[in-house]
């Protein structure tokens, strides 16, 4: 899936955010009013929370292995940001 919109409403009691692909598939998450005070702080915190399930998905269940795994976004197809080669 590769993402195409982001659709954030506030519901009663949190914040209901919609992770929507080219392909039509979509993930929500809801945000409960207590972790987010803004449109912006929700979709930070949800972001966290599909990064901490695409490390349980992919790891056996594990943690992600390194500081740069925890926050990467996954486009490993992407150029890299660093020029490594000597």
């Amino acid at each position: 899936m590769h993402l195409a919109d982001t659709r954030i409403e506030h519901e009663a009691g949190g914040w209901k955010i919609d992770f929507i692909g080219d392909d039509g598939d979509a993930v929500s998450v809801k945000v409960a009013d207590e972790h987010a005070v803004s449109a912006d702080e929700a979709l930070e915190r949800a972001k966290a929370v599909m990064v901490q399930l695409t490390a349980y998905g992919t790891r056996g269940g594990g943690r992600s292995l390194n500081s740069y795994d925890a926050v990467s976004n996954g486009n490993f197809d992407d150029e890299p940001l660093l020029d490594t080669r000597h």
